[in-house]
C-alpha cells in the first residue's frame, strides 16, 4: 500500500485533486444507496440498492488504497438525493446523480497511470451499475403514462379555456369558479376513460390505481392554473401567471420524464410548451371574437 501512495504523491496537484474527488464521490454515493436500500420496504429494490452501495464501497477502498487517505462523503449531497427521492421518487434521484458523474472519466482519466484498476471502476460504472438501476421497479413509474395522460390534458385544456375565457367575461372570480368546475368534472371523465381503458390492457396496471394517478395529476393541475384567479382581479395579471405556472408545470414534468426516462428535455419540453400556448392564443382569439361578436358583458 506504501508504495501505491507513492505513486500517488508523485502525480500533480490537479491530478490528486482529481483522485481524492473521485474517492470522495464514491464514499457519497455508497452513503446514498446505503440511505435508499435501508428506507425502502420493496424487497427488490432494497437488494438492488444495496448491490449498488456495495460496489460503490468496493470503489472507494480500491481508490484508498493509492491515496492513502480517508476521505469525509459530502453530507450537504447525501441530504439532497435522499431529499429528491423522497419527493420525485428513487428512480429520478439516483440517475440525475448518475448524470452529475459525465465528468467521472475525466478525474479517473488523471489517474489512470498510477491506479490499473480505474478502468474496471469505469467499467463498473458505466455498465454494470446502469443495468442495476435499470432493474429497480417503482410503481409511479408503471403508472408514468397515466401521470402523462392527465397532466397534458389539463394542461392543453385548461390553458385554453381560461385564455377564452378571460376576454369573453373578464371577471376573474367568475372565471376561476367555471373553470375549477369544468377542470373538476374534467377529470372526473379522464379517470374513468383510463379506468376503461387500462381495463382493456393486456397489462399488470392496476386500472384503479392508473385512473387515480391520472385524474390526481388532472386535477392538480387544474389547481396550480386556476389560483390566480382567485388571488387578483386584473384579468390580465391572473392570465399572465396562469400561463407563467403552465410553463413551469412542463419544465419541471419535462425535466423528471428526461431524467426517468433518459429522453431528450429540449425536445419534450418544446413540444409541450409550443402545444400549450399555442392552443392558449388560439383560445384568446376565439374568446375575444365571441366577446365582440355577441357582445358579452358581464
Amino acid at each position: 500500500m506504501q508504495k501505491n501512495s507513492a505513486k500517488f504523491e508523485m502525480l500533480d496537484e490537479e491530478s490528486k485533486k482529481h483522485g481524492l474527488a473521485a474517492q470522495k464521490d464514491e464514499i457519497t454515493g455508497y452513503h446514498i444507496y446505503d440511505r435508499l436500500s435501508r428506507s425502502t420496504k420493496d424487497v427488490h429494490n432494497k437488494k438492488v440498492l444495496k448491490d449498488i452501495a456495495e460496489q460503490e464501497l468496493n470503489h472507494y477502498h480500491v481508490l484508498k488504497k493509492y491515496t492513502g487517505r480517508d476521505v469525509k462523503p459530502s453530507k450537504l449531497t447525501i441530504w439532497l438525493y435522499l431529499f429528491l427521492s423522497k419527493i420525485f421518487g428513487i428512480t429520478f434521484a439516483i440517475k440525475l446523480m448518475e448524470r452529475g458523474e459525465e465528468e467521472a472519466p475525466v478525474s479517473y482519466g488523471r489517474i489512470s497511470k498510477v491506479i490499473p484498476e480505474v478502468e474496471a471502476i469505469l467499467k463498473d460504472e458505466e455498465e454494470h451499475e446502469k443495468l442495476l438501476i435499470d432493474l429497480i421497479d417503482e410503481e409511479r413509474l408503471r403508472y408514468m403514462d397515466s401521470m402523462v395522460l392527465g397532466l397534458n390534458d389539463a394542461l392543453v385544456e385548461l390553458t385554453g379555456m381560461l385564455a377564452g375565457l378571460t376576454l369573453a367575461l373578464q371577471d376573474t372570480q367568475i372565471i376561476a369558479l367555471v373553470g375549477l368546475i369544468t377542470g373538476i368534472a374534467a377529470s372526473l371523465s379522464m379517470a374513468s376513460s383510463e379506468y376503461l381503458s387500462t381495463k382493456t390492457e393486456e397489462s399488470d396496471r392496476n386500472p384503479l390505481r392508473a385512473s387515480v394517478y391520472t385524474g390526481s395529476a388532472y386535477v392538480l393541475t387544474v389547481l396550480i392554473l386556476i389560483i390566480p384567479f382567485f388571488l387578483f382581479t386584473n384579468i390580465y395579471y391572473a392570465l399572465g401567471l396562469t400561463i407563467f405556472n403552465a410553463i413551469l408545470i412542463i419544465f419541471i414534468f419535462t425535466f423528471y420524464i428526461s431524467v426517468t426516462k433518459e429522453l431528450s428535455f429540449k425536445k419534450r419540453f418544446s413540444e409541450m410548451a409550443t402545444i400549450s400556448l399555442g392552443i392558449a392564443s388560439i383560445s384568446f382569439c376565439i374568446g375575444y371574437l365571441i366577446r365582440i361578436l355577441f357582445n358579452v358583458d358581464v
